[in-house]
């Protein structure tokens, strides 16, 4: 029996979201061989948004998260999570439940990102008149183009954000997700240029006679390489469930995909064309297609995907009769995941259970 069947596939409906817990842990094993210090483990939550899955964490020795939003990082505060970095400059309502999040869940150290001088003097208005101080980071644009302030900048506004109450300055945050390449050597040498900036502003800070500041910096395609620096904190998220995509592009990684998508033939067209349950509401549609890969059907091409069909090409549709399990690997594994509001356990072959993809909803309880 391969390693991804269930034995009694019946139980569960389709389309459905599928986690190998085992392989979840595997996974995060493999992680911290990865790097010589657990406590320069951030992970990125984005992928799980699952408090079972933050727990297997905890219980491995990693104590420090990023999250992308407010209801992650309650998340994180509801399973007592010690270090907390928004990965997210909140304004307006954002700031609101942030602070909200910091008065209901004093066990943890929560942080946000911040780049602008005006959302810093709103963040820290706000939580000096509630009589708490919010560490924070600043957000340095290294070439991705989508959020922070440029390196030429970036002392002057740290230096600002000292002389605000409210807010306590304590680190810089580096992401790189523009860098992607499959060679390794074309990726390093990218990312080395992309972060020269970093220890030169690192330095600048210290000259001032401030901290030297944290480093928080890259993500999956980059963090074989930030693990190899001194101190600085890295934070892959994917690793955890890993998926098609990062599969064929980070071959340098050997993480085991943990989590597939479960659908079924609910229709025979022809002789070469079939129809599954997973439409765009089932898997992430922002890439064009391939989206998924079907491991017991490597074969099978996309032919048209629609909110709740894939029309597929496959050699002999006789070799799949209608209720035939096909057993994917998302191409993108992080906003499949947001798709499904509960996941199915699998252990040696069996559903389990079921847990809670508790972050995917915009708000928890704040």
């Amino acid at each position: 029996m391969e390693w991804y069947q269930l034995k009694t596939p019946e139980q569960v409906d389709s389309p459905a979201l599928l986690v190998y817990k085992e392989r979840i842990r595997e996974n995060i094993s493999l992680l911290k061989t990865m790097i010589d210090d657990v406590q320069r483990l951030r992970p990125h939550v984005k992928t799980s948004k699952i408090a079972e899955v933050v727990q297997m964490m905890q219980s491995a020795g990693i104590q420090k998260y990023k999250c992308a939003t407010i209801a992650e990082a309650e998340m994180l505060g509801m399973v007592k999570a010690r270090d907390v970095l928004l990965a997210y400059q909140p304004v307006g309502p954002k700031a609101v439940r942030l602070l909200e999040l910091v008065q209901q869940y004093p066990d943890t150290d929560f942080a946000c990102l911040l780049d602008n001088k005006a959302a810093a003097e709103a963040i820290s208005s706000l939580f000096a008149a509630a009589g708490k101080q919010l560490r924070v980071y600043l957000d340095l644009n290294v070439g991705m183009n989508r959020t922070g302030i440029k390196p030429e900048g970036a002392l002057d506004l740290y230096q600002h954000l000292h002389m605000l109450p409210g807010i306590q300055p304590v680190g810089i945050h580096v992401y790189d997700g523009h860098l992607h390449d499959t060679d390794m050597a074309t990726r390093k040498k990218r990312c080395d240029e992309a972060y020269g900036p970093v220890p030169v502003l690192q330095h600048a800070i210290v000259a001032c006679g401030l901290p030297e500041p944290v480093i928080v910096a890259g993500g999956s395609p980059t963090f074989p390489i930030h693990a190899a620096r001194p101190v600085i904190e890295c934070s892959p998220g994917t690793f955890v469930f890993w998926d098609w995509g990062y599969g064929k592009n980070l071959p340098e990684q050997p993480f085991q995909w943990a989590a597939l998508v479960l659908s079924r033939v609910v229709s025979v067209i022809d002789g070469q064309l079939l129809c599954l349950d997973l439409g765009h509401k089932s898997v992430a549609a922002e890439n064009p297609q391939p989206r998924v890969h079907f491991i017991n059907a490597p074969e099978a091409q996309p032919v048209s995907q629609s909110e709740e069909h894939l029309v597929l090409k496959v050699a002999d549709t006789a070799a799949y009769p209608v209720g035939t399990e096909f057993y994917g690997v998302p191409l993108h594994i992080c906003p499949t995941v947001a798709l499904y509001e509960r996941a199915y356990v699998v252990e040696d072959h069996a559903c389990t259970g079921t847990w809670k993809v508790i972050a995917r909803d915009r708000m928890i309880a704040h």
